[in-house]
């Protein structure tokens, strides 16, 4: 059973920093891709970025592009979203997600398991 448990949310003013993870269990690791999504408050949630088994690749949505870094541990079992120059617009529940196959990086709507989500608020 895949276990992915976010944490490193918090309350933050505009400007700042915040760096989230997610720790996962229940198989290898090194062997998937993982990602981060957001969902504000009455809206759809939305794909953030995402990062290949290795690390080598990286993906990001264009509203976070420059501002946010995904990066892994693969001997820690643990994903990162280092957030810098936050925006009141990042406000949202922030989750961990990892697909259920290996390979590339999955497309926003293949990802199987999904961590409870923790929340990051930005204050202006």
């Amino acid at each position: 059973q895949v276990q992915l448990v976010e944490s490193g949310g918090g309350l933050v003013q505009a400007g700042g920093s915040l760096r989230l993870s997610c720790a996962a269990s229940g198989r290898t690791f090194s062997s998937y891709a993982m990602g981060w999504f957001r969902q504000a408050p009455g809206k759809e949630r939305e794909f953030v970025a995402a990062i290949s088994w290795s690390g080598g690749n990286t993906y990001y949505a264009d509203s976070v592009k420059g501002r946010f870094t995904i990066s892994r541990d693969n001997a820690k079992n643990t994903v990162y979203l280092q957030m810098n120059s936050l925006k009141p617009e990042d406000t949202a529940v922030y989750y961990c997600a990892a697909p259920s196959w290996s390979g590339r990086i999955p497309l926003p709507y293949e990802y199987d398991y999904w961590g409870q989500g923790t929340q990051v608020t930005v204050s202006s």
